[in-house]
């Protein structure tokens, strides 16, 4: 489902060498437009206004479906807690760190322009269990 979202999630190559902290800042990207009717990896309805996201594959340590994750945009303070449903593959460039791809709907709480050319920002991400 996340391969076919429309922004690209970047990521480190040091960063998947390396056990994940606490609290990790990396990019977070959204789904864009998606039809009615997918489903998620998890087996799930997709939802783009839910507060659910997907991780990519590489993630080492992988995240489990149902994971909840708090998502604090850095650069104005919002912040909200997603669930894990979904796996994506994502592009990768050793300039910036992996990330979430978030819905529509949760990437808009958080204060992103869902503009594919500006589909990024940057997070601070907390696992929460």
């Amino acid at each position: 489902m996340a391969a076919l979202a429309l922004s690209a999630c970047l990521q480190t190559a040091s960063a998947e060498a390396s056990p994940q902290k606490a609290d990790d800042q990396r990019w977070s990207t959204h789904y864009g437009p998606q039809p009615p009717g997918p489903l998620t990896a998890d087996g799930e309805l997709f939802d783009n206004n839910a507060d659910t996201a997907a991780t990519s594959p590489s993630r080492r340590p992988q995240l489990p479906f149902g994971t909840r994750v708090q998502v604090t945009n850095v650069a104005n303070g919002r912040s909200l807690v997603v669930r894990i449903n979904d796996r994506g593959t994502f592009v990768q460039t050793p300039q910036e760190h992996k990330c979430l791809d978030l819905t529509d709907g949760a990437f808009a709480r958080l204060g992103g322009s869902l503009d594919p050319d500006v589909g990024h920002i940057v997070v601070i991400e907390r696992v929460l269990t």
